[in-house]
């Protein structure tokens, strides 16, 4: 599954870059719309991305309508602190396009007004008046993927290929023995370890 970041007129380099990072971390092509307020060759947008800029799909483009038209057919979703209606109920589906403005003016009310219908906030209760850009990006790429089931891809035993860690305490009267199977350190009083699927327990 993939959906798309796209990021319009961002403005301070290291939002850019830990956005970046968490694309590449999720594997979700970022859309740089300019003009940007920043060079991308900026060592803190660098610093900000680590070693992972290299492995994100940067895509960049001159105006808005070239990012919709680089970026698949999917729905297109804003995000505006202008909506009313919140981030958890966005039509979140394959390819959606999440759409996010500059830190300082948001989206221009051109784009605003062209996707009225689609449009959807994060909540803030407290007192401050905005959320940084990338905590915004993070909480609702991951709400979107959450959502679109990577959670059961994710965390199933088998597809991060590692072996599950179980920690148990120490009970009183038992044996410490090194499990195979989990790479922890596990303590067991019988001689056939549950944790070890069945084998035989080592002293």
């Amino acid at each position: 599954m993939k959906l798309h970041v796209i990021l319009v007129n961002p403005q301070i380099p290291p939002n850019t870059g830990n956005i970046a990072r968490l694309c590449g971390a999720t594997r979700t092509p970022l859309h740089l719309v300019h003009p940007l307020g920043f060079d991308t060759d900026d060592k803190t947008l660098r610093r900000a991305g680590l070693d992972y800029w290299k492995d994100v799909d940067v895509n960049h483009h001159d105006d808005f309508a070239e990012a919709l038209r680089g970026s698949g057919d999917g729905p297109v979703i804003l995000f505006s602190a202008r909506s009313t209606r919140p981030y958890t109920e966005a039509p979140y589906t394959e390819g959606a396009r999440l759409v996010f403005g500059a830190e300082t003016t948001g989206l221009p009310p051109e784009i605003l007004d062209a996707h009225a219908k689609n449009i959807y906030r994060i909540p803030i209760w407290g007192a401050v008046r905005s959320l940084n850009l990338s905590t915004s990006v993070g909480i609702v790429v991951y709400e979107a993927y959450r959502q679109l089931g990577a959670w059961d891809e994710q965390f199933a035993p088998a597809s991060a290929g590692l072996p599950g860690k179980v920690f148990i305490p120490k009970p009183q009267g038992t044996r410490k023995h090194n499990c195979p199977d989990c790479m922890s350190c596990q303590w067991c009083s019988d001689l056939r370890c549950s944790v070890c699927r069945g084998g035989d327990c080592a002293s």
